[in-house]
């Protein structure tokens, strides 16, 4: 596993995509501190890329480089090698390709200009919010052979919890204000990983005006430090979940 891990790499490392990406997360990162002289005001700024961009390219870039490795993992497939050690060796080469990526246009950036413990945790939501959308776009690519197909639900995907989600939240919201809503509110939180995200970072800033209704109830019935570990944790089950049915997927599936 760990020589596709490296193969993996290698290859990823030499996309020009990949390049055009930490420029782009670069170019905004150091702009936005720069416009700011109030460093927390940058990395609430910051934080719409984090929500938006970085979920996009995941599972965007993610997907494609699956179906575009289509032939090489058949390949490997034909060698006597586990069908899971094959599917998790190319997971990690492209998490971890697409985290370096993270870490330098954005997690670089961060720790100069605001090194503190919030900086730092700005950088972990990243980080588990990049590896939930590579999982998931794990699942969308084995789901299909078709790479329109997977692209579609893969972009689907994105849609659905940077946008839809919430509109569907205010809907429920809206709709049954006149009932204890705080313990249901939680519940739906934690079927979105963008928001769970954005819960992370604001939880950690405490910028009240920013946090929105969902961060408030997390602050309301857990506090900072509390709600902070509910948010990681349940960002790890976002992580482990998707990639384990995909792989449940692959190793059933004729290629």
């Amino acid at each position: 596993m760990n020589k596709i891990i490296k193969y993996v790499l290698h290859d990823i490392f030499r996309n020009r995509i990949l390049l055009a990406y930490v420029v782009l997360l670069s170019l905004s990162s150091f702009g936005l501190f720069m416009m700011n002289e109030d460093v927390s005001k940058g990395l609430s700024s910051l934080l719409t890329v984090l929500l938006i961009v970085v979920p996009l390219v995941s599972i965007l870039f993610t997907t494609i480089y699956f179906f575009n490795s289509y032939e090489f993992i058949e390949l490997l497939v034909a060698q006597p090698l586990k069908r899971s050690n094959i599917l998790l060796g190319v997971y990690a080469g492209v998490g971890l390709s697409l985290l370096t990526a993270f870490w330098i246009g954005i997690g670089l950036p961060v720790i100069i200009f605001d090194g503190t413990a919030t900086g730092w945790y700005f950088i972990l939501s990243g980080s588990l919010l990049t590896m939930v959308f590579v999982s998931l776009a794990f699942l969308a690519s084995v789901i299909t052979r078709d790479k329109t197909r997977g692209i579609g639900i893969a972009m689907m995907l994105w849609f659905y919890f940077t946008l839809i989600f919430d509109g569907i939240l205010l809907m429920v919201m809206f709709a049954f204000s006149d009932y204890p809503l705080e313990k249901l509110t939680i519940f739906l939180s934690c079927l979105n990983p963008v928001d769970l995200a954005r819960i992370m970072v604001l939880l950690k800033m405490d910028i009240s005006a920013l946090m929105g209704y969902t961060g408030a109830v997390f602050n309301q019935f857990f506090g900072s430090s509390l709600g902070i570990v509910l948010s990681m944790t349940v960002m790890l089950i976002w992580i482990i979940l998707p990639i384990s049915i995909a792989l449940r997927i692959f190793k059933r599936k004729n290629l």
